[in-house]
């Protein structure tokens, strides 16, 4: 009985540090040049797929209906506040530690990044990187949930 339940546990927690090192999950955002909380995103997956939503503000200096005044493509002009700003993430080929194969979008200038998602700290950060060719900037996000 008593290995029937430990075995039980072990699996369970298993699963969870699994479920954990996934970038599926609430993140509170960093600026990286800043340090100042921004926001809070939420990635899902859909069929190995994930994407990532804003949530909300934690920017007092953010006002709740501002726009993507600056975005070229289907978000022009939208609320950055519901938008979907991560898309296309799929687990790496080469690495099963990263997430990339997508894009993120930074709604302060418009631009679209190729994104790569590598969650560390057992989890409980996410090392998000954006790049255009050899350039790239790095933020750390912080896991809520």
């Amino acid at each position: 009985m008593k290995r029937s339940l430990t075995a039980i546990l072990f699996v369970a927690a298993s699963a969870s540090a699994f479920a954990q090192m996934s970038p599926a999950g609430l993140w509170k955002t960093i600026d990286d040049e800043t340090k100042k909380e921004k926001s809070l995103v939420r990635i899902k997956e859909v069929n190995g797929v994930f994407s990532g939503t804003v949530d909300k503000f934690l920017d007092p200096t953010t006002k709740l209906d501002d726009v993507c005044e600056k975005c070229t493509d289907e978000r022009k002009d939208k609320p950055v506040l519901g938008m979907t700003i991560i898309r296309n993430i799929k687990a790496s080929a080469d690495d099963k530690g990263i997430w990339d194969g997508g894009d993120i979008l930074d709604p302060n200038n418009g631009k679209v990044y190729k994104a790569r998602l590598k969650p560390v700290d057992g989890g409980k950060k996410l090392e998000m990187r954006g790049y255009i060719g050899p350039f790239y900037r790095t933020q750390v996000w912080l896991r809520v949930e």
